[in-house]
């Protein structure tokens, strides 16, 4: 089929519920680029929604997939051991940001992990409510519907849903009532911390702490606007969590794995998550997620309350140790850090620039997980993200403001990081200038 009519078949025959950017079909992927059927070549700076972190086809990442794939494909976890599994246990116990968390349990999705994450939790505590944060994305499966409070649309008419879940606010700083009247005293760096207040209120009022069972949090908040924490917030979180018996779980499937120039986001703050939770970059697109904890507590549940057909599915396993090695071996994190500078000092010229600051509101993020919100009301993110498609460059907007967030490969060369940045200067002052860019098919949400 043409490649006209290969997206005529998808709009036909793949279900509606499923949102997308583009209905060009991707043909093969390659280091930071990715290549349409029709043979347009496109600079990736989504990786499959923070998943292809080392790229697309990582040659060593493909590799041991394929020997694996020779060996062992599927080796179902209930039945017995199998060495991938283990190896990768082996190959992340060293990446772990606490020597706490050494028992592990691998799942299939992020969503999967999330619930995995919650069975634990209530079943170790014998507790059954817990807090979420408001901007949070867990999942779209049913558990993770009632605790995803990042947009409406996830859970939009599937109710009733998960009982059990209450919200509290995360600390957005941009965005936050009590900052933004307190004629500047209060900012990212000297935060007025009203959600942690929230928090306590929340478990005078209406979840009292011997019905909480644990804090669910994105330490870098996701499909929310990746948004980091002000200072000293998440350290001040696990001080309430202590004092009130109550587990702290870090949700890193997004912000994990690299992502923000630290292995693992928390690190940046250095509290101690009672479960971590993993996916997405964990085996660079192999479907693969992941909880950890400390034994006492994994240990605590019975043989059989755990499993599932493809958990730890071998291939995605020997996919994952290849990742742990490729961070180890090619200084991975120091790209990160060193082109996330020179990506975030492109959108602050274009902020500081007075022909585009003026619909630049915010720009924020960590590492190579960046964010520009755009001043409200007229589709600047979605207008800039058409704009960089134009120019054969695939980006997302993210979030109920007007986002866009950039989330390149981590081994990104400077070249290619230096040909993205241009793109997205165009891009924003071509849309400041009011050309007018095609839309795209999601007009500006969010797919994940």
């Amino acid at each position: 089929m043409t490649a006209s009519a290969l997206a005529q078949f998808g709009v036909k025959h793949v279900a509606k519920g499923i949102g997308r950017l583009t209905t060009e079909v991707i043909e093969s992927g390659s280091g930071s680029y990715v290549t349409m059927v029709g043979g347009r070549k496109m600079l990736d700076y989504t990786t499959g929604i923070g998943v292809a972190n080392l790229g697309h086809c990582h040659p060593a990442v493909t590799k041991a997939a394929q020997l694996q794939a020779g060996k062992l494909v599927h080796g179902q976890i209930n039945i017995a051991f199998q060495k991938p599994y283990l190896e990768l246990v082996e190959s992340l116990l060293p990446l772990m940001p606490h020597k706490s968390l050494d028992t592990f349990f691998f799942w299939n999705s992020g969503a999967e992990a999330v619930e995995a994450a919650v069975k634990l939790a209530r079943h170790a505590t014998k507790k059954q409510n817990i807090i979420v944060m408001q901007g949070s994305y867990h999942g779209r499966t049913f558990g993770t519907m009632a605790m995803t409070r990042s947009k409406t649309i996830y859970g939009e008419g599937f109710a009733p849903l998960m009982p059990g879940v209450f919200s509290v606010p995360f600390p957005y700083c941009a965005q936050c009532s009590v900052a933004n009247h307190s004629n500047g005293m209060y900012h990212f760096n000297n935060c007025c911390m009203d959600p942690l207040l929230q928090l306590e209120l929340l478990l005078k009022r209406e979840s009292a702490p011997s019905d909480t069972a644990a804090v669910f949090i994105e330490p870098v908040l996701g499909e929310g606007g990746y948004v980091p924490p002000p200072p000293q917030y998440l350290a001040r979180l696990r001080e309430i969590c202590d004092k009130n018996n109550l587990l702290l779980v870090a949700d890193e499937v997004q912000c994990g794995f690299g992502r923000t120039g630290k292995m693992f986001a928390v690190e940046h703050w250095g509290v101690r998550p009672d479960i971590l939770i993993m996916a997405k970059g964990i085996a660079n697109g192999f479907p693969l997620s992941a909880i950890v904890s400390r034994k006492e507590l994994m240990d605590m549940q019975k043989p059989g309350t755990m499993g599932g057909t493809y958990a730890g599915n071998a291939v995605s396993c020997a996919a994952g140790v290849a990742v742990a090695k490729a961070f180890q071996e090619e200084r991975i994190l120091e790209n990160v850090n060193a082109r996330g500078a020179e990506l975030k000092a492109t959108l602050n010229a274009a902020k500081a620039d007075p022909k585009t600051g003026g619909i630049m509101y915010d720009v924020r993020g960590l590492g190579l997980m960046l964010a520009l919100e755009c001043v409200p009301g007229h589709g600047y993110a979605s207008k800039i993200q058409a704009k960089c498609m134009e120019k054969d460059m695939l980006v997302l907007t993210t979030s109920i403001y007007d986002t866009i967030r950039f989330i390149p490969p981590l081994n990104i060369t400077k070249d290619d990081m230096a040909k993205g940045c241009q793109i997205i200067k165009e891009a924003i002052e071509e849309v400041a200038a009011g050309e007018r860019p095609r839309e795209t098919r999601t007009r500006g949400q969010a797919l994940e």
